[in-house]
Formats: structure tokens, sequence, C-alpha cells
């Protein structure tokens, strides 16, 4: 399953920053919508669509199973109505990367840059999902989808300052950060 991301004029969520944080950003645009689709294909209608950006969920990777345990037993659903504050991070990282062995990766994911065990305790007031998008073609190798209470603004900044601070942020070429708020959802 696909799950399309489309900055355009309309969409679930009001865009409330747009910033390139390195490398080329993306187009300014008021809104976005989010969708799952068998089809990475949806049709892009000129006069809504400002950008589109695909991925899919896939299984976690650079992860040992105790981390895996860890993450599951904390980590929130999306859509929960309270979250009203959301963040999208396109990322694509470096050739340099991409030339590493899983392994190589995995060590500075983990046990360099501590990305799981630092990012624990974030849980479960940030919930998050990430897409992978390198083998579709896309322009980003992951789409990074974060949800949170206003009340846990700034610990998400916290987050995202500490990731930005590791050894593995060295080899992102192109990030994009996009901040989205939307109205509470009735629960139920």
């Amino acid at each position: 399953m696909f799950t399309i991301f489309r900055g355009g004029q309309s969409g679930a969520w009001r865009v409330t920053r747009l910033t390139p944080v390195k490398g080329t950003g993306l187009a300014r645009t008021p809104a976005l919508s989010s969708v799952s689709s068998s089809s990475i294909a949806l049709p892009i209608l000129p006069a809504l669509t400002t950008w589109r950006l695909a991925g899919v969920a896939s299984h976690v990777r650079y992860t040992e199973r105790v981390e895996k345990e860890q993450l599951a037993a904390v980590q929130a659903r999306l859509g929960r109505p309270e979250a009203t504050c959301a963040a999208l991070i396109p990322i694509k990282k470096s050739t340099a990367w991409w030339e590493l062995t899983q392994e190589e990766r995995r060590q500075i994911f983990e046990d360099k840059s501590h990305h799981i065990a630092a990012s624990l305790k974030y849980l479960p007031a940030i919930a998050r999902q990430l897409y992978h998008s390198r083998d579709l073609g896309e322009p980003f190798d992951f789409l990074t989808w974060f949800e949170y209470e206003p009340a846990h603004a700034e610990a998400f900044e916290e987050l995202v300052g500490m990731l930005r601070a590791t050894e593995e942020w060295n080899y992102v070429d192109r990030e994009v950060d996009i901040r989205v708020e939307r109205e509470r959802l009735d629960a139920g």
C-alpha cells in the first residue's frame, strides 16, 4: 500500500511552515493531504496539486529485536484526535550513505547516532511513521510523518534537533521540514 502526500490548495492539514533544511526545498503550498492507495499513479491535478511525494511503510530496518520490541511497546498510533500538530520531513541521503554496507549503516544509525535509543524518550507523545521512497524513483529516500499534541511541540523540536546533530545526519543531502496543523478530530 502506498501513501501519497500532496501539497496543494486543499487538504486536511494546513501548512504552517515549509523550510528547506538542506538542499533544494519544495514549492510553498497552503495545505497538505495524504491518501493510502494501491497505486502510486494517482492523478496530479495541476490546479490543485503543487507537489506529490509517495512512499511505502515497510518493515523496520537497522533495528535489532529488542529495539523493535521497545518501539512497539511505546509507539502511539497515528490519527489520535488530540494530535493536531504534525510534520512531514522528506530526506534524501547521499551516495556515500548508500555505498555503505547494511552493517556500516546500522553502526552509524544506532551504535554512533543512537537514533532509536535517544528517540524512545519522546514516545508515545510523538507518533511517527517512516515511508520508504528510494526504490520508487521518488525525489526523496524517506518520508517521515510525525503527529503530536500542541503541548508536545517543544519536545518535538528537541527530538528533531537531536537527530540533526547526529553523525547519521552528515549523510543527508536534502531535507525539507513541513509543519502542519489541523482541527481536533472528534473522538469516537
